[in-house]
């Protein structure tokens, strides 16, 4: 009975915790901003959710952490439902060199992390209605 319940919101949580993800991965590239030769990194969002809901094939998130199938993932976040994820994460595509090597666009950064915010914070908007509305039912409200 609990997992039916659970499971509605199981799409919605692995959305809100790559969300948070993807929060962490921009605020380290701003944090590293200057950094000599810093990589900036970054997540396609969609593919990883096609991934965590398994309506993709996985394979593009798969070979976008590694080059090579014998390489080992990056270490994980213990409990995260992105755990697989966070080895995946690519490199942001650089748009203007820079003096020092390190590929963080300012601008792109914060306007990913504003993006992002507001994502994140629909989608909590939308779990919390979800909830609001199961307990309603369960109460008989």
């Amino acid at each position: 009975m609990l997992d039916k319940m659970t499971g509605q919101l199981g799409f919605h949580g692995a959305a809100l915790v790559l969300r948070a993800q993807r929060q962490r991965t921009i605020a380290s590239n701003i944090a590293n901003a200057d950094t000599p030769g810093y990589a900036a990194r970054d997540f396609k969002f969609g593919d990883a959710l096609r991934e965590v809901a398994g309506m993709g094939s996985g394979l593009a998130l798969r070979g976008a952490g590694s080059t090579d199938p014998r390489h080992i993932p990056l270490p994980a976040l213990p409990g995260s439902a992105s755990a697989d994820r966070q080895g995946a994460s690519g490199y942001a595509v650089q748009t203007a060199p820079s003096l020092d090597n390190s590929t963080v666009d300012m601008d792109r950064e914060r306007a990913s992390f504003v993006d992002n915010a507001v994502r994140y914070e629909t989608t909590l908007r939308f779990l919390n209605g979800r909830v609001k509305t199961m307990l309603g039912a369960i109460q008989g409200q």
